[in-house]
């Protein structure tokens, strides 16, 4: 007779183990789903789950036989059920994981990337829209959906929050694979393929071009189902030359979304559903509205007129955005009477297209004088083009547009306060890439259409990115005074143009077929200001040029097979000169004539030789001489090479705020030179007598030296300036760093960066230790091949205690057995953020400080330390003791460590690392 404590011993076994068994039934069949579903792309990881899919079920069994015996009144388990229970408690709370894995894992960065943009305002019909995409892309039915609308609606924005929510659901939303392209008005079929085989990872040769279609086909049909998003489609796009495979079999299931302006578009393309984005309703274009424009809205003088502004925008989100934050903060009645005039009359015609720019006007209109034309030069650049914010400004100037008599510096701070006005306006947003900015395609539209259409002062002629062969001479006229024909494939230049006595502005950039201005072509544009064929063929420029007497900017960027110039001596108001990765062998011929020429670009003139004596002496009014990896070497006085301008010359520029140049060796780099670096605003210095190496790094203040015996340099004096410090294969560093040591009064605290590249024999003389440090505010450092066993070392060799420091970076150290130990101690790394350890051979730990007092906060070791990237440590046997803990590491990448098998960790994040971290790194290390 079983008695009642045993009954309920068993009882209490068994209710556990069918509720492990059914929890752990349900995640092998999220993980079947997976496997099934996306078709997981890492091979370690896949091995891992059909792993511990056998021991599933090889287990799921033996466990309901155990329940079976409840029947019979047994009342021990025996160990052998015991084992069987706690396995499948393991195997699904290892199966949690594993689904936690694929999520977090490769899948949620490559099955769906992010697109970047405004963000999505969660109102009642934006999420009702949303729903109805999703819910089709769910229909088996539909494999085409469009998405349309009037330019400014929100299809972008929709569209890119449905990617976006796709990627926080990455291990369970139902495609392999999710593409986003960004078509653009002038659809280009290479370039689209491009980007679709960019997003599929391929690389391809110029003799591939051709078959781009059928790889792209047969990769998607691989990928078994994916989802295509081309967003910003202007006319009807052949999915089947484009490579997509909707009408296989084995595609079936896959989907493609499109936003187009016109509902013909999606018609055309065939389309199975058709939503259309619509202006938003009163109430919520009024939400929308208050959102952007404040508290302000709704205070009682302010909100009736408030109300019919927002009426006049029609429910266009990109108008009520628009406009909403011009009015951000402005509580004066008067302003808002005035806008509402404004916006009531400014609409060209009842057009929908018009009534747009219209109301994109009224931004416009609150503009100053000079921040209309700035604006409207913006829109010269191609549809979705990353303008250069520093370059923007030069057009501007050389224009005439921004004031040119300030100095470079006040210049530029001015053009940037300008660029962020126009991006407050939502007029101009952020680039691709950092310091640049692009417009809207609608606002763009806008600017031409408004430059097209409002006669006198703006007339321009732009057809930049639109595939044009040959020049639109029926397109110009006279009057023209902005001509763009940039990102076009000219095939040459015509030689008798009609003459545009007002155009000021001529921009033919990136038209890679030309290889010839005619000499009458140039004849035509008399009065230019700006003149811009980066990128073009051509191996100099006709006799014409020289009556550019207006000029003001030559811009000659990456034309690598210009050779030389015709004499400048006759462009007397040329201000900015652009040759960078041109072919000059010399500095073109009248330079020395350029009284007002303030900028000078050299850069990556791998075959200059030749400047001149006397030339950059005559340039009282140069501010900016760049010269970062050219082929120049500049001697000093006594030193120089016959015939040859010296540095002396660059010492006596007034007005010079920015110089990057190349010396043969640091030591004819004297003391005598400190005024000038005192007195510039930024600089980069290269001492090498390689005449290719590439130009140092950037910040206010750049010194790199290479291939130089520096043993008897004393560079103290310097090194109060620089920022950042490349030392390349140099020969007596200990010497120079035994100067610094025992010659330096103070510490450089200017220093932010320091990069040592090859020293194998790092040593001090006996008693040469410093006693401060000497880079206390450093935030980066970078060691390769150093002959370091602990980074600690530098803190007894340099007094470095790495306070500031936020990125280290190790490569080749072989004899480096670990980062950081008790040589450096405890709460000296308050900052450090991110750490990066390649082909270190005999690594085999990163963190040690088993001395640390035992009441120390382990938190506070490394507090900040967020990133590691870990490649080719083959002893690497643990990240850290059990006295470090990791509480903020986000990302781990590690790579190529054999030897490193696990990573120590508590559950429940209290440990060195979470358990998310620890799985991240088992997917990549553990086989």
């Amino acid at each position: 007779m079983c008695s009642r404590a045993h009954r309920v011993m068993f009882r209490s076994n068994a209710r556990a183990l069918n509720r492990a068994l059914e929890r752990l039934k349900n995640v092998q069949t999220k993980v079947n789903e997976a496997l099934k579903r996306s078709g997981i792309q890492e091979k370690s990881l896949e091995r891992k789950l059909r792993i511990w899919l056998r021991k599933v079920e090889e287990n799921v069994p033996l466990g309901e036989l155990i329940l079976e015996k409840r029947s019979s009144c047994a009342i021990w388990l025996s160990d052998k059920d015991v084992e069987i229970l706690e396995k499948v408690k393991r195997l699904e709370e290892q199966g949690q994981d594993l689904i936690k894995k694929i999520s977090v894992n490769k899948s949620s960065r490559e099955i769906v990337e992010r697109v970047l943009g405004p963000s999505f305002h969660p109102q009642k019909t934006a999420l009702e829209m949303l729903d109805k995409l999703k819910d089709c892309l769910k229909k088996k039915n539909v494999q085409k959906i469009g998405v349309w609308g009037m330019g400014g609606v929100g299809k972008t924005t929709l569209v890119r929050t449905l990617n976006n929510d796709l990627l926080k659901y990455a291990a369970t939303q139902q495609f392999a694979l999710v593409i986003w392209v960004t078509v653009s008005k002038d659809f280009d079929l290479k370039r689209v393929q491009m980007d679709i085989a960019k997003r599929l990872g391929k690389r391809f040769t110029r003799e591939q071009m051709n078959q781009l279609g059928l790889t792209i086909c047969e990769r998607l049909i691989d990928l078994k189902n994916f989802l295509l998003i081309l967003d910003d489609v202007w006319h009807p796009i052949d999915l089947d030359q484009l490579g997509i495979p909707l009408a296989l079999e084995r595609s079936k299931d896959s989907k493609v979304v499109l936003t187009s302006r016109r509902l013909e578009v999606c018609q055309q393309m065939m389309t199975n559903e058709n939503i259309k984005v619509a202006c938003l309703q009163e109430k919520e274009a009024w939400e929308l509205f208050c959102h952007n424009v404040g508290e302000v809205a709704n205070s009682d003088n302010v909100k009736p007129i408030a109300k019919d502004v927002s009426h006049e925008c029609c429910g266009l989100p990109l108008a009520i955005i628009t406009i909403g934050r011009t009015l951000r903060g402005k509580p004066q009645v008067e302003v808002w009477k005035h806008t509402l005039n404004l916006l009531k009359r400014s609409a060209p015609s009842i057009d929908t297209e018009e009534k747009i720019f219209g109301t994109l006007k009224l931004s416009y209109d609150f503009l100053q004088d000079n921040m209309k034309s700035c604006f409207l030069f913006c829109a010269l650049f191609p549809e979705d083009y990353s303008i250069k914010v520093s370059e923007l400004i030069m057009y501007w100037v050389a224009e005439g547009l921004l004031d040119g008599q300030h100095h470079y510096e006040d210049m530029m701070n001015e053009g940037v306060t300008l660029v962020e006005r126009l991006k407050d306006s939502c007029l101009l947003e952020d680039g691709d890439s950092c310091d640049t900015v692009k417009m809207h395609d609608v606002v763009r539209d806008f600017a031409i259409w408004f430059m097209s259409s409002q006669g006198e002062g703006f007339h321009s002629l732009v057809m930049a990115g639109r595939g044009l062969i040959e020049f639109p001479q029926d397109k110009f006229v006279s009057s023209v005074q902005r001509v763009s024909l940039m990102a076009n494939k000219l095939e040459r230049l015509p030689n008798n143009v009609i003459e545009g006595v007002e155009t000021l502005v001529l921009l033919l950039q990136g038209n890679s077929h030309v290889k010839e201005v005619p000499n009458g072509f140039l004849q035509a544009f008399p009065n230019l200001r700006i003149l811009d064929l980066s990128g073009v063929r051509i191996r100099t420029l006709p006799d014409s040029f020289s009556n550019l007497h207006s000029l003001r900017s030559l811009v000659l960027r990456n034309c690598k097979k210009l050779r030389n110039l015709p004499s400048l001596e006759s462009l007397v108001k040329l201000q900015f000169l652009d040759l960078h990765e041109s072919a000059i062998r010399e500095l073109p011929r009248g330079l020395e004539a350029l009284s007002s020429l303030r900028y000078i670009c050299v850069s990556n003139t791998y075959q200059l030789q030749s400047i001149p004596a006397g030339t950059i002496l005559q340039l009282s009014s140069l501010e900016v001489l760049d010269m970062a990896g050219s082929a120049y070497s500049w001697g000093i006085k006594g030193e120089e090479r016959e015939g040859q301008a010296t540095l002396d010359e660059v010492t006596c520029l007034p007005h010079l705020q920015f110089l990057a140049i190349k010396l043969l060796d640091v030591l004819s780099f004297s003391y005598e030179f400190d005024s000038l670096t005192k007195r510039l605003t930024k600089f980069q210095f290269l001492f090498s007598p390689i005449r290719s190496v590439s130009p140092p790094g950037t910040g206010e203040g750049c010194l790199a030296i290479s291939d130089v015996n520096v043993s008897n340099a004393s560079i103290g004096w310097l090194l109060q300036h620089v920022t950042s410090l490349d030392l390349n294969y140099c020969e007596g560093l200990n010497g120079m760093f035994e100067n610094l040591v025992t010659k330096s009064k103070s510490s450089f605290v200017a220093m932010k960066a320091l990069s040592i590249h090859y020293f194998p024999s790092l040593s001090l003389a006996s008693g040469c230790e410093s006693q401060l440090d000497l880079f206390p505010n450093l935030e980066e450092l970078s060691l390769d091949n150093v002959n370091l066993e602990s980074i600690g070392e530098l803190n007894g060799f340099l007094g470095m205690r790495l306070q500031k420091l936020k990125l280290l970076q190790v490569s080749g150290c072989r004899q480096l057995k670990r980062l950081f130990s008790d040589q450096i101690l405890a709460g000296t790394l308050p900052n450090l953020q991110e750490i990066k350890v390649v082909s270190c051979l005999r690594l085999e730990e990163l963190f040690n400080f088993s001395s640390v007092p035992v009441d120390f906060c382990a938190e506070s070791l490394l507090p900040k330390l967020t990133v590691i990237k870990l490649k080719y440590l083959p002893q690497l046997r643990s990240l850290c003791n059990d006295r470090v803990v990791l509480e903020s590491l986000e990302h781990l990448e590690v790579e190529s460590c054999e030897s490193l098998k696990n990573l120590p960790f508590v559950p429940g994040n209290t440990g060195m690392i979470n358990e998310q971290m620890a799985w991240e790194y088992m997917s990549r290390t553990l086989g």
